[in-house]
C-alpha cells in the first residue's frame, strides 16, 4: 500500500479503509474468497496488539464481524497468526499473499506429534480438530507436541503439500457454518518450529489476542442492535411503543458498556504491552459474551419472527453469534477471573 506521498512506504489500514472494502466485497462470494480479497488489499496489516493502536485493531475486527461473523472468524485467525509470527518468528517467512489459520484446540484423543529432529525443520504426524477455514487457507499455525511429551510447541505448516488430509465429515454446524471448522490429519508433513516449547501460551500476545476476539463478538451484537434501531426508526413515533423502546434502551446500555470496557482494555494493553493481560482479557470476553446474549434476546423479542425469517443479515447473525461466543469457556472463565482477583493487592473495584 502507498502512503499517498509518492513513496511506497506501507501504511497501517484505518478502520474506515476496512469499512469501504467490506462494502465493496462480492456478497455472493464465499468467506474464503472474501478473506483473500481483504488480504490482497492489505486490510490484514493491522496494528499489533500492544503497539499503541490496539483499539484501532479491534475497531477493524468489529467492523468485519458486523459484516459477517464467519468472515470475522477467518480474518481474526489470520491477523492473529501474523501477530504471533511477528512476536515469535518471522525470519525467512514470506507473508505476502498468504492466508493463515491458528489451530490450537487440544482434545483427549487427537494430538499432533513432532518427530525427533535437531533442526527447526521437522516432520509432524497426527490429527487436529476445529481448524477453521483450513480447506481454503494457504498456511496454518498449530500446537503440537514433541515425541518425548514436551509441549505445546507451535509449528507452521504450508497446506499445499502431500500428507495432509482435510475432512469436513464431522462439521454439522448451522450457525457459523461458513467458517467450516474441519479436522486435519497429518502424515509425515513438513513443518517448521515457531518459538520454543510453551512460548505460544506464555507470550504477552496470547491474552492480548484473546481479548481481541471480544471485539468480534461485539461487532456481531452491534449488527443485531442496529437492526432493532433501524426498524424502530422506520416506524411512526406512535407505533414504536414502550416495550420496543425499552428493548432498544437495554440494547444501547449493553453495547455502550461493552464498548467502554473494550476501549479501557485496549488502553491498558497499550500502556502495559508486556504485562499479564489475562484478567483484562477474561473480563472483556465475558462482558462481550453477556452483551451478545442480551442484544440477541432483546432485539429478537422486540422485532418478532419477521426479523429471523425475512431479514437475511439478522437471521444469519442470530444463528452465528451464539455459536461464536461459545469460544468462551463460560463458568470456567468466570472462575479463572475470580482466581486472579486474589493475586492483586488493593481494592479491585476502586473508581
Amino acid at each position: 500500500m502507498s502512503d499517498g506521498s509518492g513513496n511506497n512506504t506501507p501504511k497501517v489500514p484505518l478502520p474506515e479503509d476496512a469499512r469501504v472494502a467490506l462494502e465493496a466485497l462480492n456478497p455472493t462470494a464465499d468467506v474464503s474468497t472474501q478473506l483473500h480479497e481483504l488480504v490482497r488489499l492489505g486490510l490484514d496489516e493491522l496494528p499489533l496488539p500492544g503497539s499503541g493502536k490496539t483499539l484501532q485493531r479491534w475497531q477493524t475486527l468489529a467492523l468485519v464481524a458486523e459484516h459477517s461473523l464467519s468472515l470475522a472468524k477467518l480474518f481474526e485467525g489470520h491477523t492473529d497468526a501474523l501477530a504471533i509470527l511477528t512476536e515469535l518468528d518471522t525470519a525467512g517467512i514470506e507473508l505476502a499473499g498468504a492466508t493463515w489459520g491458528v489451530w490450537a484446540a487440544e482434545t483427549a484423543n487427537q494430538r499432533v506429534i513432532i518427530q525427533p529432529s535437531q533442526a527447526a525443520a521437522v516432520k509432524i504426524d497426527g490429527s487436529k480438530c476445529w481448524c477453521s477455514g483450513a480447506q481454503a487457507l494457504s498456511h496454518g499455525l498449530l500446537t503440537a507436541w514433541h515425541a518425548d511429551g514436551r509441549g505445546p510447541q507451535l509449528v507452521r505448516v504450508a497446506m499445499d503439500q502431500p500428507g495432509i488430509r482435510v475432512s469436513s465429515d464431522a462439521w454439522r454446524a448451522v450457525g457459523m457454518s461458513a467458517s467450516t471448522s474441519v479436522d486435519i490429519a497429518f502424515s509425515r508433513v513438513d513443518a517448521q518450529l515457531v518459538g520454543g516449547v510453551g512460548d505460544y501460551l506464555n507470550r504477552s500476545g496470547f491474552w492480548q489476542g484473546g481479548a481481541g476476539i471480544a471485539a468480534c463478538w461485539y461487532g456481531g451484537a452491534r449488527l443485531l442492535g442496529a437492526a432493532l434501531h433501524d426498524a424502530l426508526c422506520e416506524l411512526p413515533t406512535s407505533a414504536r411503543g414502550p416495550f420496543r423502546l425499552a428493548a432498544l434502551g437495554k440494547v444501547d446500555l449493553a453495547l455502550q458498556r461493552t464498548a467502554a470496557l473494550l476501549r479501557n482494555a485496549a488502553q491498558w494493553i497499550d500502556d502495559n504491552p508486556l504485562a499479564d493481560a489475562s484478567s483484562v482479557a477474561l473480563r472483556v470476553r465475558l462482558a462481550a459474551e453477556d452483551c451478545a446474549k442480551q442484544v440477541l434476546d432483546e432485539a429478537g423479542r422486540a422485532l418478532g419472527a419477521a426479523a429471523f425469517c425475512r431479514n437475511a443479515r439478522f437471521a444469519q447473525a442470530a444463528a452465528d453469534l451464539p455459536v461464536f461466543v461459545r469460544q468462551s469457556h463460560a463458568e470456567r472463565d468466570f472462575a479463572a477471573l475470580a482466581e486472579r482477583l486474589f493475586s492483586h493487592a488493593g481494592k479491585p473495584w476502586s473508581l
